[in-house]
């Protein structure tokens, strides 16, 4: 079964934030009321009739408000977090509850649950009742959501904070007693009630995973797992949209993508399947079912990030829409006349308006005045993410405008990889020096808003990725983001790992406190919290998601060791934090223990990796070969070997798989050459004069004589 929907679009506000759209229920069958809260402080509840918004009322701009929620008996009344005040509203407008929670930190989100509040800053838990502080909890990680449910077992609350370091804590009176680790950093949470109270989360990478904290084991299982890295879920929420009294799964993406699954909870081995795929090229923030444009049929109502609030109905606008067949023409019913007779009205009165507003700025520009241009405000919604399959990181920007152009510049060696929905034109200018490794400009087409560029980046050459985003509005103007690229840049956080590897290791002693060397492994790795968990000795693991090896770092005041099966990933982490510490005039003894069979080891590691993939070039280039002899009629294709003949057989799909895998070869010859070299350095030999008898044994790769060049005295 799949459901067909259409498009009807209703209305635009400001930019919104996620979870900031909200249906009201109403106590019958009547078109129900729709609630939209916007950065510009503006909270506004409407309803649709007859395809036109009805305003019931609006408040005056403020402050962003980053979350909405329905609380009351009857979830008629509006929470809104601003800031870090809480404001409450009725149906009718009237402001009946305003709380200064006196957080210092804004409320990034907000759940309440009775006369319960609970309130998230980007470090800070905060419980409150009946407007009292009954409970706080400061957290190293990022929070990005919060849910509270009341235990079936015992009926205290429990409280699930998201986290960015790949973990999900539930607390009880703002005490952590579980600590849930995932594969993926979470981006969002969301309480499902059906056969049963069931918690799910999404992630960065797209997946939709189950929890269950009230048993041994929380995490239950993948609900939707995502064989590829897919764009992060923005926002959950269920309904039954088909009718059969099992609620389906929505779910919105960063990337646009709006879905509905049929799901089964309970049966493990039952997988999900999509009745239904829209993209809407904006990142969708919320996503209500119920009566909006009609009360003889329910729809999917969404949000996105620029604030376009449309509907997904399964009513066709096509109805009032006749063609004749003789002439081709198009009849139109009265209604649709009268509705197209307006939007021509509104677009006169329109372009009016515009016109009015320009002649008034360029006499305004004329003006001998000392009078200061204002730039416009123009929010930018942006993240920069590893993708765990392709060993890069995923850029996306997205502005409440259409975008011009892009600008990227780094002062460190980065590549930047083709993306399949990216349209724009890109641009390199090759006058590169040591402080412009790269210079790159996206040229976007018309009416974008959305654009993610891939970026591939060399371990051990770190600096920052400056990208200046220029939109279309008048005065022209851009705007700058930083994006730190780390001297590890390519490893994740990992909560296992095996053990029986050779390790190499690398142990500093010092007088240095816990803070300066966690900040010290902050600046060197990806996913690392901003602060050090209040505990004597810290623990983190993480693993490079090019080559699979492990890295363990343990450290507490003074002392840090860290392990780990690739001799390059000690020099980088040797290098940096000698580095930092000769900066801040600090003393430091270090010492390194080189295993040698960690070479065997990473060399097995790349072997089938790289083969593959000489393979694949080997393949690619007879594809071509055979391209340049014209083999394509039936005759020449007989007279090939059942080996040339499977190559033209398989040929799309070895190219889409070198196509996503450009300059592999290279990388891989990198790597080895720089273990090769940091090997020798940490052992006091110079070996960059026999780098390239190397690189020549690495053209026809064999394991042996690889392993006697890094070790000769295995074969003596």
């Amino acid at each position: 079964m799949e459901l067909e929907l259409y498009r009807i679009d209703y209305t635009v506000v400001g930019v919104t934030s996620n979870n900031c759209m909200k249906l009201i229920p109403s106590s019958c069958k009547e078109q129900q009321k729709i609630a939209v809260a916007d950065n510009d402080g503006v909270l506004q509840v409407f309803s649709v009739k007859k395809e036109d918004i009805q305003l019931h009322f609006k408040t005056l701009p403020g402050s962003k408000i980053s979350s909405l929620q329905l609380a009351g008996e009857y979830a008629d009344k509006m929470f809104i977090a601003s800031e870090n005040e809480i404001r409450g509203y009725t149906k009718k407008g009237k402001l009946f509850l305003s709380f200064d929670t006196n957080l210092t930190e804004p409320i990034i989100s907000m759940y309440i649950l009775g006369n319960d509040l609970f309130v998230c800053g980007k470090h800070i838990f905060n419980h409150y009742r009946d407007c009292k502080d009954i409970g706080s909890y400061l957290c190293g990680d990022c929070i990005v959501d919060v849910l509270t449910f009341q235990s079936e077992k015992t009926k205290r609350l429990i409280s699930l904070i998201a986290c960015e370091g790949r973990m999900i804590r539930a607390l009880e009176h703002a005490r952590v007693t579980i600590s849930v680790e995932v594969e993926a950093a979470p981006t969002v949470l969301y309480l499902l009630e059906q056969n049963g109270r069931h918690i799910l989360f999404g992630t960065v990478d797209g997946r939709i995973g189950i929890l269950d904290v009230e048993s041994n084991q929380p995490f239950k299982r993948w609900l939707i797992d995502n064989k590829k890295f897919s764009s992060g879920i923005s926002t959950i929420y269920s309904y039954d949209i088909t009718g059969d009294g099992n609620k389906n799964l929505f779910l919105g993406r960063n990337d646009g993508n709006i879905e509905i699954y049929t799901i089964n909870i309970l049966d493990e081995l039952d997988t999900s399947y999509l009745l239904f795929v829209n993209n809407c090229n904006e990142s969708v923030t919320s996503i209500q079912c119920g009566f909006v444009g009609s009360i003889y049929h329910e729809e999917v109502l969404i949000c996105t990030y620029t604030g376009r609030i449309f509907g997904l109905t399964p009513e066709s606008n096509e109805k009032n829409i006749a063609t004749d067949t003789i002439s081709g023409n198009y009849s139109y019913s009265s209604d649709t006349k009268l509705k197209i007779s307006k939007l021509k009205l509104e677009l006169e009165e329109l372009q009016i308006k515009v016109t009015k507003e320009r002649e008034k700025y360029q006499t305004a520009t004329l003006s001998y005045l000392d009078d200061i241009t204002v730039i416009p405000n123009c929010p930018i919604k942006d993240s920069m993410i590893l993708s765990k399959l392709g060993a890069s990181y995923v850029l996306s920007l997205e502005v409440s405008m259409p975008i011009d152009n892009i600008l990227l510049q780094s002062d460190v060696p980065l590549d930047l990889l083709d993306v399949e929905k990216n349209s724009a034109v890109v641009s390199y200018c090759n006058n590169k020096d040591d402080r412009n490794y790269l210079l790159a400009t996206y040229r976007c087409q018309v009416n974008t808003n959305r654009l993610e560029v891939n970026v591939r980046t060399i371990e051990g050459q770190y600096g920052i990725l400056q990208v200046y985003i220029t939109p279309i509005v008048q005065p022209k103007f851009c705007q700058v983001r930083f994006y730190e690229i780390k001297p590890l840049s390519l490893h994740l956080r990992i909560h296992h790992f095996e053990e029986n590897k050779p390790f190499n290791t690398l142990t500093i002693k010092g007088s240095f406190s816990l803070a300066e060397m966690h900040s010290w492994v902050y600046q060197c790795l990806p996913e690392v919290p901003e602060k050090p968990q209040l505990i004597e000795k810290t623990e983190l693991y993480f693993q490079s998601t090019f080559l699979g090896t492990i890295l363990y770092c343990s450290y507490w005041k003074g002392e840090g060791v860290f392990k780990s099966d690739n001799v390059s990933t000690i020099s980088i982490l040797k290098e940096f934090m000698s580095k930092e510490a000769t900066k801040k005039k600090i003393k430091v003894d270090i010492a390194v223990f080189i295993n040698d069979e960690s070479i065997n080891h990473v060399l097995k590691t790349i072997e089938p990796k790289l083969k593959d993939h000489i393979d694949l070039v080997t393949k690619v280039s007879m594809l071509d070969a055979l391209h340049e002899l014209e083999v394509n009629d039936e005759q020449s294709l007989n007279s090939l070997s059942p080996k040339y003949k499977d190559l033209l057989a398989n040929e799309t799909k070895l190219r889409a798989e070198y196509v996503q895998q450009p300059s592999y070869l290279d990388r891989f010859y990198g790597v080895i050459t720089d273990l090769y070299v940091d090997y020798h350095k940490l052992k006091g030999v110079n070996v960059k004069t026999k780098v390239p008898k190397l690189l020549n044994l690495l053209d026809n790769f064999d394991y042996d004589t690889v392993l006697a060049e890094f070790r000769p005295e295995i074969v003596n």
